[in-house]
């Protein structure tokens, strides 16, 4: 039995999974509904992480999805962090 490999175009496929989702969207606000949102909390200054959810702002802005950030110290307390997140 021969197995053949398939190449997928992988840009192609997320380029059409975020068109749905912005049809989604628009659709949800046609009908008067709240637009979804995704909010972030980035603690210190880790640059990977910046770079991650500046891309998912990015991504949420192209998509008509709010973003809500919120950048704390690294030396936040667990209270503290708990307190935003329930915010």
């Amino acid at each position: 039995m021969t197995h053949t490999a398939q190449i997928i175009d992988g840009k192609a496929i997320a380029a059409d999974i975020r068109a749905e989702i912005a049809k989604k969207v628009t659709s949800r606000l046609e009908k008067g509904l709240s637009r979804p949102g995704l909010a972030t909390v980035l603690v210190g200054e880790d640059p990977a992480s910046e770079v991650y959810v500046r891309m998912k702002r990015k991504a949420c802005a192209e998509l008509g999805i709010e973003s809500f950030g919120h950048e704390l110290p690294a030396d936040i307390s667990q209270e503290a962090l708990e307190k935003v997140v329930a915010d």
